[in-house]
């Protein structure tokens, strides 16, 4: 008798938008998300829906063969758990549920078709688990619809849809922009979410505009790739959605090859809905989202104590089971951090101390590669990272702690400027000394458990004292006194080592 094959932990989404049809597979359902496997089929079934009221049946077809795929490859994955969603086309299409019950056989799983307060509510949440506490207002751009509402830390409040997706959009305008520009601007004139944005941030989420964001990359010059917390001040935001409508007038969008062709016709009217959301809420900043309704979606099935965690120290740790020595060790490596930062009487916020905490986490993650290598290498990886809860300036923060940890502070082992040029002075200087910090103590422990804890600090006038417990006292050497007296010396004290 054949045994039968036991369901993984992973976890998909069939996501079902008006624009693309996508499958995302989880490593498992977690504060942090990993995703193994993402694959989108563009169909455009939200095309017609305005002026015809149905779902095209040649998107149809489309969609259909690309959840055929989908469903094989779940079984081929041996995905434990599938669940399904569907947006603004499939509810507002008349064919819309015979569609879905054509779907719903291929897939084999119920889907669940989101009104668009239920969307909106998502995708807030999706800004919840990918963004450490947000504040100011989510506006999620599909190809149907645009979906707002209002978010601070983990309350979710006042979700409104309107029919502003670029598809939608480019049907009701019957391809005019003129046309296009009036409509936005009487759906947007009196919404309230909008209102509530002033002096606040605009959390902007969806395809397109994360399209418009690697534009905005790319001509900038930004020296990280990393999409999700990608920000733009306002004005700035304001005048390049201002120019990409001017050069879509000019017949000049046609060659940006960074953006898929089927998405490329769509830009001027995310371009142009960004221009009227920026003029009437006024936020201050906008920052791009690559966390939405389908993270939203999982961040909601977990349990409320998993919500509560800080999804950058889950990462963090994540990555430090899977990569580090000890992940034992890292934990004593907070704790020794911890210590070192009262004794000396540094302030930090509670965003630099979870920042130290992270970088803690990830100090050991490039022992496998060459010596000569580890300090670029986990710049590189950090930098770049898969995950959320954190800005760019936290990424380049960690990513240059971890650096100076492998690199020491020697000129020539210099991180590239452009990375150094993200964060402030104050904050490299801080980077430096957290780097020099982690080379002392993983020099001391050989990144073993159970050694750091048997060190102490000691404050004696202008002497700062590192006391090793008698049953430590041989793991002293000149290597070890040289590097603290390094590490002394960035905080303007002389340093020694003592054997209790």
């Amino acid at each position: 008798m054949k045994r039968r094959r036991k369901r993984g932990s992973s976890v998909a989404v069939i996501d079902i938008g008006s624009n693309s049809v996508r499958l995302v597979v989880y490593e498992t359902l977690t504060r942090s998300l990993l995703p193994l496997f993402n694959e989108k089929t563009l169909c455009g079934l939200g095309r017609e829906v305005q002026s015809t009221g149905l779902l095209p049946p040649d998107a149809v077809a489309r969609a259909l063969t690309s959840l055929r795929r989908f469903h094989a490859l779940c079984k081929v994955m041996q995905v434990g758990r599938i669940y399904a969603i569907a947006t603004a086309a499939c509810r507002d299409a008349s064919n819309g549920p015979d569609f879905i019950a054509k779907a719903e056989r291929i897939c084999g799983v119920k889907i669940e078709i989101l009104s668009g307060p239920r969307e909106a509510h998502l995708s807030a949440l999706g800004v919840v688990s990918g963004v450490h506490e947000p504040d100011g207002i989510v506006g999620d751009l599909g190809g149907g619809s645009l979906e707002l509402i209002d978010v601070r830390r983990n309350s979710v409040r006042g979700g409104v849809t309107l029919p502003l997706g670029g598809l939608a959009l480019q049907d009701l305008a019957h391809k005019s922009l003129k046309r296009a520009e009036r409509i936005v601007r009487n759906k947007l004139s009196d919404v309230s979410q909008l209102k509530a944005g002033n002096g606040r941030t605009f959390y902007a989420v969806g395809g397109t505009w994360r399209a418009l964001a690697r534009i905005h990359i790319i001509q900038s010059g930004y020296p990280l790739q990393v999409m999700h917390g990608y920000s733009i001040p306002a004005p700035d935001a304001l005048d390049f959605a201002r120019r990409l409508r001017r050069l879509a007038a000019a017949n000049m969008l046609a060659d940006i090859e960074v953006v898929a062709d089927a998405r490329r016709p769509l830009l001027t009217y995310a371009a142009l809905v960004l221009e009227y959301i920026i003029r009437v809420a006024k936020p201050t900043t906008i920052v791009f989202s690559t966390y939405g309704v389908r993270e939203g979606l999982l961040h909601e099935k977990l349990p409320e104590s998993e919500r509560a965690k800080d999804g950058l120290i889950c990462a963090a740790e994540a990555l430090n089971q899977l990569l580090s020595r000890s992940a034992r060790h890292a934990h004593e490596l907070i704790d020794w951090t911890d210590r070192f930062m009262r004794v000396i009487k540094l302030r930090e916020s509670e965003e630099e101390r979870r920042l130290r905490h992270a970088a803690c986490l990830l100090s050991d993650i490039g022992w496998r590669v060459h010596p000569d290598h580890r300090g670029e290498q986990t710049l590189s990886l950090i930098t770049n990272g898969n995950f959320g809860a954190i800005t760019h300036e936290g990424r380049a923060f960690v990513a240059l702690s971890v650096f100076y940890r492998y690199a020491g502070l020697r000129e020539e082992n210099e991180p590239p400027p452009i990375i150094q040029d993200m964060v402030s002075p104050a904050t490299l200087e801080r980077a430096q000394l957290l780097g020099a910090a982690l080379r002392v103590a993983h020099l001391i422990s050989a990144a073993r458990p159970g050694v750091l804890p048997a060190t102490h600090f000691r404050n004696r006038s202008n002497e700062l004292m590192l006391v090793f417990e008698h049953r430590m006292g041989d793991l002293v050497a000149d290597r070890v006194g040289s590097r603290f007296k390094q590490l002394a010396r960035l905080i303007g004290r002389s340093g020694s080592i003592v054997r209790r």
